[in-house]
C-alpha cells in the first residue's frame, strides 16, 4: 500500500482531470438529473441538432443524445473495468506461477502459446455472437482477450525481479516462496501492474464499441457508446453530426485518461 500511496501522491493537474472525466462518465448517470429520458423516444423531435432544450441533440428515433452517452460511459466503463480486474485477478497467480523453474510452468506456458495461437478478438467475437450479446458475455470476452497478455506481463516481470541479487539473498536465508512472491516480487511488480491495468481499460473500452458497433455487444435499448455511432453513422453524410460524434470524442476522452493515468503510474513507479 506503501507504493500506492507513493503513486498517487503528488498532484498532477491532467491526471485530476483524467479522474475526473472517468468518475463523470462512470457515476454522472447516478447524480444527473436528466431532463429527458434516456429510454424513451420522442419520434415528433428526431435528429434535432443540439440546442438549448437538447444539449447533444437527438437521434434517428429521439432518443436525447446527451443522457444516453452518459448512461453508455456507465456501462462501457463497467463492463471494461470488470473484464479487466478479473483478467488480473486471473492473471496474476498465472504469470507467478509461470515465473519458476517448474514443469507446472512449463505446462501453463505450452496452454498459454495454444491459447493464443487464435486470434482473440474473433475469437470473442465468435463466443458473444453464439452464447448472446449481453452484458455477462461481453465481459468474459473481454476477460478472455485480457487474461494472457497479463499472465505474459507479470511472468516477465517476475522473472526479472527473480533474478536480482535480493532474491538470492532471501532464497539463501530459507525465505519461502510464499514469502518470497508477497514480499519482494509483489511489491517490484505493482507498478507495471497498474499501469497495465490502466492502458488495458482503456483498450477494452474501444473492443466494447467495436463489439457494440458491429451488433453484438450491448443489447438495446441500454445505451453504448459503439451503437450510439453505428446508428448515427448513417446521418453524417446528410449532415447529423451530432449523432455520432458526442459518444466518439466520449470514447476518446475515456481512452486518453486512462492512457494518462498509465503513464502517470510508470513515471512514478519509476521513480521510487
Amino acid at each position: 500500500m506503501s507504493i500506492i500511496k507513493k503513486i498517487f501522491v503528488q498532484k498532477n493537474i491532467f491526471v485530476i482531470i483524467s479522474f475526473a472525466i472517468l468518475i463523470f462518465f462512470g457515476t454522472g448517470s447516478f447524480f444527473i438529473s436528466f431532463e429527458h429520458d434516456p429510454y424513451v423516444t420522442d419520434i415528433a423531435n428526431r435528429l434535432l441538432e443540439p440546442n438549448d432544450i437538447y444539449l447533444f441533440g437527438t437521434d434517428e428515433v429521439g432518443f436525447d443524445v446527451f443522457s444516453r452517452t452518459i448512461i453508455a460511459g456507465r456501462i462501457d466503463l463497467f463492463i471494461s473495468l470488470s473484464g479487466t480486474i478479473i483478467a488480473v485477478i486471473i492473471g496474476l497467480p498465472l504469470g507467478l506461477l509461470a515465473s519458476e523453474k517448474t514443469k507446472r510452468a512449463e505446462r501453463i506456458m505450452k496452454m498459454l502459446d495454444m491459447f493464443q495461437a487464435f486470434p482473440l478478438l474473433v475469437l470473442a467475437i465468435v463466443i458473444v455472437a453464439m452464447w448472446g450479446n449481453n452484458i455477462r458475455n461481453v465481459i468474459f470476452a473481454i476477460i478472455l482477450i485480457n487474461v494472457p497478455r497479463f499472465t505474459r506481463l507479470i511472468r516477465s516481470e517476475a522473472l526479472t525481479v527473480r533474478e536480482t541479487r535480493f532474491i538470492e539473498v532471501a532464497t539463501a536465508m530459507g525465505a519461502s516462496n510464499t514469502r518470497i512472491i508477497f514480499k519482494h516480487l509483489m511489491p517490484n511488480i505493482l507498478g507495471t501492474l497498474l499501469a497495465q491495468a490502466s492502458i488495458t481499460t482503456a483498450h477494452s473500452i474501444v473492443v466494447v464499441a467495436a463489439l457494440s458497433f458491429i451488433g453484438i455487444g450491448v443489447v438495446p435499448p441500454e445505451a453504448s457508446w459503439g451503437s450510439m455511432i453505428r446508428a448515427g453513422s448513417q446521418y453524417m453524410t446528410t449532415g447529423q453530426w451530432w449523432t455520432s460524434l458526442f459518444p466518439g470524442l466520449a470514447i476518446l476522452a475515456c481512452v486518453i485518461s486512462f492512457n494518462t493515468i498509465s503513464q502517470y503510474i510508470l513515471r512514478k513507479y519509476e521513480s521510487i
